[in-house]
């Protein structure tokens, strides 16, 4: 069966729902006044979930010096410690799917939310060897919920795609900016060792679960999303077929697979380019922070402008070329301006993640094919992102400078662009549904 996109798809035009009706006995404000309730409840509980998907990866960066004076462990190693999440990110992202079909999306979140907490009660213990099980149990916590949340928002948000796209990219970062830019000072004023100061953000996934709890008692994961299997031939229980064929889903997952490298390729090595100019470590680090504070605001803001008539593919462009001129700011005058660039790449960085988990939503024409899409986007995302620091290194250990590392990052906004166009016509990334 063919799926073809209604025409007002890309401002989040309502699809039709069946709603619940009231019970005999309620007055229909009361009906109205507890299902907004229920959303909101929902909502919250997704902002939480969000918070929770990068500060168990970015909280490492800060405290890897002393990390290795502590455990003598070497630079390969370390290095183990952002690379790990992220291939589970890529590795396990096309599993996801399958896990939320077979036992509903609202359960295994809550579940995820367990293993993120336990994962960083791993990293607790003394061995080394528990600290790269518990980062592999992290890592593997969030791959999961990284691929299912869009899928929520898809089926529980259909008359607001754009907006909580938005609201979710916007979490993303929140989170991202506080573990780069509390850690280090809860630890010193607190008196932590890092063990402590790296499980300490297991107390937001135990918030999360117990906000989430709630969404055990609705039917939207499993029968309501279409995702879980059945023996009836209704088209909410049939799988998703072609996808890993069709051009836009390509466009769509290349466009999230550039911003992932670009992204955590900045995340890894800037630090180092800032002290490499004479900055210190510290205001190294709070510009890490600054920059994820300032895509707050891009990630907030351009799913709306989206929603109001200007056409996503005019924000693309707008986005890659802020993030092109802060690198290519940094790499001509690295010590001057910083606070400009840092401010221009967050803004471009939160514009371009918050388009492409919209993209996401919105060229999927259910729940399953969000699920789906999000999946074939994050495997060759994350595993592409895995190898950006690995190569931005290299390329300077090659050249012994900054400058080609940076003027690569300046040069992929060109790609960047290419598939943000793609993915931003008017079609779904759909070719047919068959029967499972």
């Amino acid at each position: 069966m063919t799926i073809n996109p209604p025409a007002t798809a890309e401002r989040g035009t309502p699809l039709t729902r069946g709603e619940p009706a009231a019970d005999a006995g309620s007055a229909p404000g009361e009906h109205r006044a507890a299902r907004k309730g229920s959303a909101a409840l929902l909502a919250i509980g997704l902002v939480l979930l969000a918070m929770n998907l990068r500060p168990g990866v970015v909280a490492v960066s800060p405290l890897l010096d002393a990390m290795r004076a502590d455990t003598g462990m070497s630079t390969a190693m370390a290095g183990l410690l952002t690379t790990l999440p992220l291939l589970c990110f890529g590795l396990l992202a096309p599993f996801a799917p399958r896990i939320g079909r077979r036992f509903g999306v609202n359960p295994v979140l809550l579940v995820m939310m367990v293993l993120l907490a336990a994962g960083t009660v791993l990293r607790l213990l003394h061995p080394t060897s528990m600290l790269l099980i518990g980062t592999l149990v992290v890592g593997a916590a969030i791959a999961v919920a990284n691929v299912l949340l869009p899928g929520v928002i898809k089926q529980e948000f259909r008359s607001r795609v754009a907006l909580m796209s938005g609201i979710y990219s916007m979490s993303l970062f929140l989170g991202a900016a506080l573990a780069a830019g509390v850690t280090l000072p809860i630890q010193n004023a607190l008196h932590f060792g890092w063990r402590a100061a790296l499980a300490m953000w297991g107390l937001l996934a135990v918030l999360a679960v117990f906000v989430w709890l709630p969404q055990l008692r609705r039917r939207t994961a499993g029968k309501s999303a279409g995702m879980s299997r059945s023996r009836g031939g209704d088209v909410s229980d049939q799988l998703v077929r072609g996808l890993w064929t069709h051009p836009v889903a390509w466009f769509v997952a290349f466009y999230f697979a550039a911003q992932s490298l670009v992204f955590y390729s900045a995340a890894a090595w800037l630090p180092t380019v800032l002290t490499g100019t004479g900055m210190s470590s510290g205001a190294a680090g709070w510009m890490l922070s600054f920059s994820s504070l300032a895509a707050i605001v891009g990630a907030l803001f351009t799913p709306m402008l989206a929603n109001r008539r200007l056409h996503p593919g005019v924000l693309v462009l707008l986005s890659a070329l802020l993030t092109m001129i802060a690198f290519a700011g940094l790499l001509a005058a690295p010590g001057a301006n910083t606070y400009l660039w840092m401010a221009l790449m967050g803004v471009g960085q939160g514009a371009g993640l918050s388009l492409s988990v919209m993209f996401i939503v919105l060229r999927a024409p259910d729940a399953r094919h969000a699920a789906q899409l999000s999946s074939m986007a994050q495997c060759s995302g994350y595993i592409l992102a895995a190898v950006g620091p690995f190569a931005l290194g290299a390329l300077h250990d090659a050249t012994g400078s900054w400058a080609v590392p940076l003027a690569v990052l300046v040069a992929l906004g060109v790609p960047t662009i290419a598939c943000g166009l793609g993915s931003a016509r008017n079609r779904y990334a759909s070719r047919e549904v068959t029967v499972a």
